[in-house]
C-alpha cells in the first residue's frame, strides 16, 4: 500500500495538525529568530540539509505555513551516521499587521530568511503639525 499522510484542520487555531495513517512521516518544529523594524518583520529558520526543491512557503487565511523536506542522499559510501535527517514544519499566525501580498523569502546555507513588510496603515509615520 501507499504511503500516505493526511492533513485535518483544528478549528480553534486554524492551524494544520498531521494526522499519520500508514508511514510516521516525522516533522521537527525549525528554530527560529524574529525581529521587528519599522518596516516589518525579519524571521529566521534553520534548515539544515534543506534545498529550494525541498522547500515549501505559504500563506492560507492568515496562516503562515513553512515546509521543509530534506532530499534523501544514497548511502553507498557512508561509514558512519550520527544523526538523521529530519523534515521540517511550522506554522504561525498573521495579523493584519504584515502585508500577505509582499512577503519575500531567502535560503541560503541551510537558514531560510523571511520578509514579512508591514502593511501601509501600520507603519509609523510622523504628524507634522501646524503653527497657526
Amino acid at each position: 500500500m501507499a504511503e500516505k499522510t493526511v492533513a485535518t484542520r483544528n478549528e480553534e487555531k486554524n492551524v494544520v495538525k498531521r494526522e499519520v495513517t500508514r508511514h510516521p512521516e516525522y516533522f521537527v518544529s525549525p528554530l527560529v529568530d524574529i525581529y521587528e523594524t519599522d518596516e516589518g518583520l525579519t524571521l529566521l529558520a534553520d534548515l539544515p540539509g534543506v534545498e529550494k526543491e525541498g522547500l515549501k512557503i505559504a500563506v492560507e487565511e492568515g496562516i503562515l505555513t513553512i515546509e521543509g523536506k530534506v532530499a534523501e542522499r544514497p548511502h553507498e559510501d557512508l561509514l558512519v551516521q550520527e544523526f538523521e535527517p529530519v523534515n521540517f514544519f511550522r506554522q504561525f499566525e498573521l495579523s493584519e499587521v504584515v502585508d500577505q501580498n509582499r512577503i519575500a523569502a531567502e535560503l541560503k546555507h541551510g537558514v531560510l530568511t523571511l520578509r514579512l513588510p508591514k502593511a501601509e496603515k501600520a507603519k509609523p509615520r510622523q504628524i507634522e503639525v501646524i503653527v497657526s
